[in-house]
């Protein structure tokens, strides 16, 4: 039942202090009219007696308390959902902004999700084609792991991202992922380039986009990674779909929850964030998984700019507490012209030994991904050598190995954009790597592997 109040005491940011309420509950909707009649929407942030602090959806400009009649709707936000949202384009509370007719609903789900009994998970151990060698090789992604990409102001993070959602693809199927595309606090050229090139490659076939302006309300950043999740669980558990969710900016989510966080005068943690940042990631985060029983899975690829390159920052270092692992975009390679410049060595993914092998990648994928992580640190010290004490420093070995680090970072992780590379081809280019070492150099591979994919002279 809805009740209407005209008892808004105060208006602070996006914020508005009800009192004299009964019956409100936590995130319940709202519907704010002003004296002209104008109507915006708003969700309950927290009760306390008869008083509600409710969050403004569109923003508190222009609203006097005395002004203003607030409608409490007694249901939390939902968003309508239908197999008929692939190929379209959303804001960040599930409403279309690609001109196209409005969806038609086969249900309305709570944006917040159902809590996923871990007991009821299946463990993630199906190897995902990304086409980026770098990746597949060296840092598998497996369905249902969350992996997220860490990069820097000013890094090609947008293109690798987009690159991995028309790219990707479960190896030993084919099958095709639906791509869920959640853009936070994004420009308008950012926006722009992710759905001309999603129409250009006919990836948006596949996918739905979910996207929030930089100039958007705050309010909608919060609410579009949830409206995203929702609807990627609709179409992984009730459709039996492989579902990639990618979201981007977490850092532009994490700034305004920052700001309702100040708006709200709570005491502030590390750098101004609310104490509670790490929990409200994890209600993202842990929306990824696959569950027993279902064909149908969803994989995570959060992509959050580090503030200063700082991998100490909350944002970083509470999302590594939380995922499985990282992928990090490396300044240095990409000021060498170097794409994509993913930097392998403190990348990582902690559950790349559950997606390869024999039966899901190849037999040698193991033992090449740990030769080639060894030469490439050793070529890395090297020349981190020469730059100290001069080339005449170096041993041969060590001048064979800083040839080595270097054709690496040329041949295998450089690739081009358009350049969709299968686990069979990164392995080849890696095979031909090693062939630069002596056979009794590669101690990290087991003798019959060399025999069998050595390059021959």
């Amino acid at each position: 039942m809805a009740r209407e109040y005209r008892t808004v005491r105060q208006i602070t940011g996006p914020l508005m202090l009800v009192e004299g309420v009964e019956g409100v509950t936590y995130g319940e909707l709202t519907n704010i009219k002003s004296t002209d009649g104008d109507i915006r929407r708003g969700r309950v942030l927290e009760v306390s007696g008869d008083k509600a602090l409710v969050q403004v959806f569109e923003g508190t400009s222009g609203l006097a308390p005395q002004d203003v009649k607030i409608k409490f709707l007694g249901k939390g936000l939902e968003i309508g959902v239908s197999q008929d949202m692939l190929g379209r384009v959303f804001d960040g509370f599930g409403h279309p902004i690609d001109d196209g007719p409005p969806i038609i609903p086969e249900k309305y789900l709570n944006v917040n999700g159902n809590p996923m009994n871990p007991y009821g998970r299946d463990y993630p151990n199906e190897f995902i084609q990304t086409g980026i060698a770098t990746i597949d090789l060296l840092n598998t992604l497996v369905r249902g792991q969350k992996l997220p990409l860490f990069s820097g102001s000013g890094l090609p993070h947008s293109r690798l991202a987009a690159q991995i959602a028309r790219q990707a693809t479960v190896l030993k199927t084919g099958e095709k992922f639906a791509v869920v595309f959640a853009a936070m606090g994004i420009t308008f050229e950012e926006s722009e380039f992710f759905i001309a090139d999603f129409r250009r490659t006919g990836a948006i076939e596949r996918s739905v986009l979910f996207v929030n302006l930089a100039d958007g309300p705050p309010i909608e950043r919060l609410s579009l990674p949830r409206t995203a999740l929702t609807t990627a669980e609709f179409l992984a558990f009730e459709k039996n779909m492989h579902v990639l969710v990618i979201l981007t900016d977490m850092t532009n989510y994490c700034e305004a929850l920052r700001e309702i966080s100040a708006a709200r005068r709570e005491v502030p943690g590390r750098r101004g964030y609310p104490g509670y940042l790490y929990t409200d990631l994890s209600t993202i985060y842990e929306r990824a998984g696959r569950i027993k029983g279902k064909t149908g899975s969803i994989t995570q690829i959060p992509v959050l700019t580090m503030p200063e390159d700082d991998k100490t920052h909350p944002i970083p270092d509470l999302t590594g507490y939380i995922t499985e692992g990282q992928i990090i975009i490396h300044r240095g390679l990409h000021a060498q012209g170097i794409y994509p410049p993913v930097d392998v060595l403190p990348s990582l993914s902690r559950l790349k030994d559950k997606g390869i092998g024999e039966g899901k990648t190849r037999e040698d994928h193991a033992d090449v991904m740990n030769q080639l992580y060894s030469a490439y640190a050793r070529g890395k010290e090297a020349r981190e050598l020469a730059v100290v004490l001069g080339e005449s420093a170096l041993t041969e070995e060590d001048v064979l190995y800083v040839k080595f680090s270097d054709a690496f970072e040329n041949r295998f992780v450089r690739q081009g954009e358009d350049e969709n590379r299968t686990i069979e081809e990164s392995l080849r280019i890696g095979w031909e790597l090693l062939g630069m070492l002596p056979k009794g150099e590669l101690k990290r591979v087991r003798d019959v592997f060399v025999e069998k994919y050595y390059p021959k002279p």
